[in-house]
């Protein structure tokens, strides 16, 4: 049985030195964030740190930042990162399953990329809603099923070329199904597309690969182009069917009182 496992992640950070190579969330994370609480002066954790950009964003609005990822090499790129924004994180080296933090140590705990490589995500989240305070605010990240992303990356796993070893997927009601499952009140979920497109991304890759060229991570941008897409996928953002076109879905909410008899005390 294929898994996703320490070792496709040592070396996919290690393949990447170059963080400008590697696509960023955009900011629609720390925009969620930020949109349902301020941070300042709270502490938020990101379970599978990655580059760590993302909480190096909310350190800069004022969070306490803590990034956990049981790969050293991930944990360096985010050190890295922080140390050229000039912010002060907090890195951790542990197993997002057995966090080494006290039950209600944080006020906010999210993660992107990280829930669909657990073959049973359930303890994953329990395990967040376990570290958030009275009432805190877990946001989950994830890829949405019904994309041809899914398609190649399901062929890609079958041959074993998935750069992640094994990786799953989800429609917005399984997310938010888990998510109350694991004792969260979802109070907002989002989506966003592709941008740029599949067919630009893989061209890339290949091209970088063979040594041929480097294109840039975004094409420049045909102006009267843009805008039409920009006004098309503004309709659709409207209606609930936008959710089975996105490529990435998100839902946050907080942790139900019934889980939340601790008080944010310190971390560890």
């Amino acid at each position: 049985m294929r898994q996703s496992t320490e070792a496709h992640w040592t070396r996919f950070w290690r393949e990447r030195a170059e963080i400008e190579d590697v696509y960023s969330t955009e900011g629609r994370v720390v925009e969620e964030i930020l949109a349902a609480t301020p941070v300042s002066g709270k502490r938020v954790l990101e379970v599978g740190a990655g580059s760590g950009r993302d909480s190096v964003a909310l350190a800069e609005a004022g969070a306490v930042a803590v990034l956990l990822d049981y790969s050293m090499v991930s944990l360096e790129v985010a050190r890295r990162v922080a140390d050229a924004a000039g912010q002060r994180v907090h890195l951790v080296r542990a197993d997002a399953l057995r966090m080494p933090f006290r039950d209600g140590a944080f006020h906010v705990v999210f993660h992107q990329g990280l829930l669909e490589h657990f073959r049973d995500p359930l303890p994953l989240l329990r395990e967040n809603v376990r570290a958030l305070g009275p009432e805190g605010i877990l946001l989950v990240d994830v890829p949405q099923r019904f994309h041809l992303y899914t398609v190649l990356k399901h062929f890609l796993i079958a041959v074993g070329k998935w750069f992640a070893g094994w990786e799953t997927e989800f429609t917005i009601g399984e997310l938010e199904g888990l998510m109350r499952k694991a004792g969260v009140t979802v109070t907002r979920r989002y989506g966003n597309w592709m941008v740029p497109g599949l067919f630009y991304r893989s061209l890339r890759v290949a091209l970088l690969r063979s040594r041929v060229a480097r294109l840039p991570l975004y094409p420049p941008p045909l102006p009267v182009l843009s805008r039409l897409m920009a006004r098309a996928r503004a309709r659709v953002r409207k209606s609930r069917i936008a959710f089975y076109t996105y490529f990435v879905i998100g839902a946050l909410g907080r942790k139900e009182r019934a889980n939340s008899s601790r008080s944010v005390g310190s971390i560890g």
